[in-house]
């Protein structure tokens, strides 16, 4: 018998797979799978974002979905075929009789380990680009033909005043932009509202310090990538102009010094009642869809310390701080040992102040160039360029793994940066830093997927406090605010000029609660997290991100947030949802884990 090759295995698995799905034949589909198998599946089959964990789940969703969703035209991406350490994968396309779609498959010993199945666009209204592009000027003459810049100027005029919106994105940051000009492509009017007088104010404003922690190549914008001269780490004031110029260039409808004031959904014409207030005169808009793009998190959370009324000297949250320049020579305590935390301690400490911070609990840190080493450089570098690894491929490659494989992959990762950063982990082990490596020793990622917080990405500020020149007090709480200082629960009182509180967020459901009401609060849930049931992210298992870029217990309301690279990729799943309403197809939601 000749040898099989490993693309004739995956041949004849898709094979078998189409044939089954072809036929409705559950049952044969299911002997395809492995027991412990994982089925992604971004709105291909259940039009939201959905891990199906084992044989019963996918069972459940093929009696709800395969009917009325059976996939047709699955064929291999010639050339995609790997196998390693006894598994075979591949890439492959599909069609269904709405969506086109891309998928993975990853077999040990014949049976699918895992699946991934993706929408990319919607048959017969896919992006006005490539030929599809508009012609820009009619052929012939006409009398009065308006320029380009005449239609603009009308189109901006019109949307919110004669024209609604059919989606209101409230957050002009990277994520409402982002949703925004994938919308734009799909033709779906698009109104984007910000607080703030410019697009990029958010990171503008920040403190003058503050730059990108992951490398360039993870944090292109869609349809725009970053110069190749650009360096490795953006600073924030470079990544507010060019998010201001995105705005202008992609043709996006933005409401600057725009406040979203309140928000309610009227079921009788299923649109959305949202009062702003716009240069000084409140306006009501009514889209159909609503999209809360203000990041993953509330509102600053700022503790409330007794005494802290009585301090002699000046106090803020991190998101309010600027520079350190006036603190030359005096003393300052920042309350908190995560990201912005550290980069404040580094920045008081560049303009010569003496700087305490005050470490409540343990924080994982990373070295950024170890990170870029041993995990990002595999999908996001020059290397991963060279190797035929383009943007796309990398967040299709990222988003091929579900949740549930990617902690043990990162756990063994972590004791590789562990074993190879052992010297920089004791020496700010032995100046008192509480470290972590995630509950159960998964690492950076995991943690941030399951609450978005407890960590730093070391670009520097670790080197202060391993060799003192930034002071530590661990293992302490602060009991209250004395009108000279920062008292501790051992009962030391640290003198300050300046306190700094890095102490967080509150829950992006709190600004739901704020804008609708806390009962839509309610029936949305928590927001973030996979459902780990470890700290900050209360099970059950979930196995996505709760809530984020797919349908919520709110009919009409979505959210959008994360990273650069999730914003990227992200935002087209959710322009596709919303394209999807506005053409008024039919989209039955099966997410019973995130939904149920």
């Amino acid at each position: 018998m000749p040898h099989r090759t490993s693309e004739d295995q995956v041949q004849a698995w898709l094979a078998c797979l189409a044939a089954s799905l072809a036929a409705r034949n559950i049952p044969d589909t299911l002997s395809l799978f492995q027991p412990d198998s994982h089925w992604r599946d971004l709105l291909s089959f259940t039009w939201s974002i959905v891990t199906l964990d084992g044989r019963e789940e996918i069972a459940t969703m093929l009696t709800a979905r395969l009917f009325d969703t059976p996939p047709a035209g699955i064929a291999l991406e010639p050339g995609t075929c790997r196998a390693a350490d006894g598994v075979v994968e591949a890439w492959f396309g599909f069609e269904t009789a709405q969506l086109r779609g891309r998928g993975h498959v990853r077999l040990k010993d014949g049976l699918c380990w895992t699946l991934f199945t993706a929408a990319v666009e919607i048959k017969g209204h896919e992006e006005c680009a490539g030929a599809r592009r508009p012609r820009g000027v009619a052929p012939g003459v006409q009398r009065g033909r308006p320029s380009w810049a005449e239609q603009r100027r009308d189109s901006v005029a019109a949307l919110g005043a004669t024209q609604q919106p059919d989606c209101l994105i409230i957050g002009g940051g990277q994520g409402g932009l982002a949703l925004a000009a994938r919308l734009n492509r799909l033709q779906v009017p698009t109104l984007v509202v910000d607080a703030l007088p410019r697009p990029g104010d958010a990171w503008r404003r920040r403190y003058r310090s503050l730059c990108l922690h992951d490398p360039i190549w993870a944090n292109h914008l869609p349809y725009m990538p970053f110069p190749d001269h650009w360096p490795v780490y953006i600073s924030k004031d470079r990544m507010g102009d060019w998010l201001e110029a995105y705005a202008d260039i992609m043709e996006l409808h933005v409401w600057s010094s725009t406040r979203a004031l309140k928000a309610a959904f009227d079921p009788a014409s299923r649109r959305w009642n949202v009062e702003v207030e716009r240069e000084g005169r409140l306006v009501t808009l009514h889209p159909r869809q609503l999209v809360l793009a203000t990041g993953m998190s509330g509102a600053p959370a700022l503790p409330h310390f007794p005494g802290a009324e009585s301090f002699h000297g000046a106090q803020c949250h991190s998101s309010a701080y600027d520079s350190g320049a006036a603190y030359a020579g005096r003393k300052c305590v920042v309350i908190g040992s995560n990201n912005s935390a550290h980069d404040i301690c580094a920045d008081l400490w560049e303009h010569g102040a003496e700087v305490t911070m005050v470490q409540r609990s343990s924080t994982l840190v990373a070295r950024a160039e170890t990170l870029f080493r041993v995990i990002t450089s595999r999908l996001f570098s020059e290397a991963a360029l060279a190797a035929g690894i383009t943007t796309e491929q990398a967040d299709f490659m990222a988003a091929s793994r579900p949740f549930a494989m990617v902690a043990e992959l990162q756990r063994a990762l972590y004791r590789q940066i562990r074993a190879e950063d052992a010297e920089f982990y004791d020496r700010l082990t032995k100046a008192g830093f509480m470290l972590d490596f995630g509950e159960d020793d998964t690492g950076l990622s995991i943690k941030y997927l399951r609450r978005g917080s407890g960590y730093y990405i070391d670009v520097g500020a670790s080197e202060l406090i391993a060799s003192g020149a930034v002071a530590l007090r661990s293992g302490v709480q602060v009991t209250r605010l004395r009108p000279e200082g920062v008292e501790l629960s051992d009962g030391a009182v640290l003198q300050a000029d300046l306190i700094v509180h890095a102490t967080g967020y509150e829950p992006m459901e709190s600004w739901i609660a704020q804008l609708i009401s806390p009962e839509v609060a309610a029936q949305v849930g928590h927001v973030w997290g996979l459902g780990s049931g470890t700290r900050l992210d209360p099970g059950p298992w979930v196995g996505e991100l709760r809530n984020m870029w797919k349908p919520t217990g709110q009919d009409g309301l979505w959210l959008m947030g994360g990273n650069l690279q999730q914003v990227r990729f992200y935002s087209r799943i959710l322009a596709l949802q919303i394209q999807a309403r506005a053409l008024g197809l039919a989209t039955p939601v099966h997410d019973p884990k995130g939904l149920g």
